[in-house]
């Protein structure tokens, strides 16, 4: 298993990030360097809730890439937590925190995933994926700290 964990100061209060975390527009906002879109019959809009299942579409490496996620828990405001439940990843977990501190709120991100392949699927974790993963969680978060300040003004 690999392990990312990113941490963003967003000087907003806690319930404005989560919310925003949870939509699932401002989530396709974030990542138009992606070209990622998100498709039926997931959700395609309004805020996520557990159960909710969210079918992302985009390419990666020039090869399009399909990941469907189930939100599997939702604790407001401090975090939701979602599972890849078909798409490249053998396991893939992404876990949103958000703490309320005294400049605003740290989110903290958090992704543990296996790649499929074995040796070579680690190898390839360790040369791309880690770093196409950072590339997403940082254009997303840096969107959610536009927003979520620009709303908190």
């Amino acid at each position: 298993m690999s392990i990312l964990i990113t941490t963003t100061l967003i000087h907003a209060p806690a319930a404005l990030v989560f919310d925003l975390a949870r939509d699932v527009r401002e989530h396709t906002a974030a990542l138009v360097h992606t070209a990622e879109r998100v498709v039926a019959p997931g959700r395609v809009s309004g805020l996520l809730e557990a159960g909710d299942l969210v079918c992302f579409r985009a390419r990666h490496f020039g090869l399009p890439f399909a990941l469907d996620a189930e939100v599997v828990e939702v604790d407001a405001p401090r975090g939701f937590s979602d599972e890849q439940v078909r798409g490249p990843f053998r396991a893939l977990r992404h876990d949103h925190v958000f703490a309320e501190t005294g400049a605003g709120t740290l989110v903290t991100d958090r992704i543990v995933w296996e790649s499929p392949l074995g040796l070579l699927g680690r190898v390839a974790d360790e040369v791309a994926v880690r770093r196409q993963l950072l590339s997403i969680l940082m254009a997303r978060n840096a969107h959610l700290k536009r927003r979520a300040e620009v709303r908190a003004a």
